[in-house]
């Protein structure tokens, strides 16, 4: 018998359409209610229930008592970086849906991936600070180089929180849309945040879509524009 982690269940968990649907729902960094989930889910509420109670015992989602309401979410980021990595590879191995949408155009430009930016804008950023040198590159994956502490330190991010922190400074995360990579880990959450704090973009409502307003969509260009495809 073999040892070590048990890949197959978590596997066999995310394989089902149902529960993936609901995963990609939490990817919007938001918690939602049982109800909600089924609607996204395209299931009723008692099935919802279900899967919901299979992907909290599997340590995938975690559950939060507010009065009467239960909200659910993403137990961890590294849950939020597998279903990422998921994505990147059903994209680039063809697995896509054929449906589209009205928000679709605006998803593929900006979108929230559980806490940083996505999509057009999300690569088009990275890029830039590849281009600025700002990370060092080696087996161990990415990290901050001089350059890019620098950066953050003039465009208002404190870094001593981020670094302290368990979770990975930086990570390459491969866009599902553009088939290339947006940063993701604690620094690509801050400068998500970051980017809302100066009100250049906001969260569209009941949306992974991150609305840049004109101006903030000029000072965005400004800063991190010139590779976007």
């Amino acid at each position: 018998m073999r040892s070590g982690p048990d890949i197959a269940r978590v596997a066999a968990l995310i394989g089902d359409p149902a529960r993936a649907n609901i995963l990609e729902a939490l990817m919007a960094g938001k918690a939602l209610t049982s109800g909600e989930l089924a609607n996204e889910a395209g299931i009723t509420p008692a099935t919802a229930s279900t899967h919901l109670g299979k992907l909290e015992a599997a340590g995938l989602i975690a559950v939060a008592q507010q009065g009467r309401h239960r909200y659910w979410r993403l137990a961890h980021h590294e849950v939020a970086e597998m279903l990422e990595t998921l994505s990147g590879l059903a994209a680039r191995s063809g697995h896509l849906r054929t449906r589209t949408g009205p928000k679709e155009p605006a998803l593929r430009k900006a979108r929230i991936c559980y806490d940083h930016l996505a999509g057009a804008y999300g690569v088009m950023l990275y890029a830039a600070l590849q281009r600025r040198q700002a990370f060092i590159v080696d087996g161990a994956g990415i990290d901050l180089a001089p350059k890019g502490r620098e950066f953050c330190n003039e465009f208002g991010i404190d870094l001593a929180p981020l670094t302290a922190a368990r979770r990975p400074l930086c990570r390459d995360c491969l866009d599902w849309s553009e088939r290339r990579s947006h940063l993701a880990g604690g620094l690509g959450a801050a400068l998500l945040a970051r980017i809302q704090d100066l009100g250049w973009a906001r969260r569209a409502p009941d949306s992974r879509v991150i609305a840049f307003t004109p101006p903030g969509e000029r000072a965005f260009l400004k800063a991190f524009g010139g590779d976007a495809g």
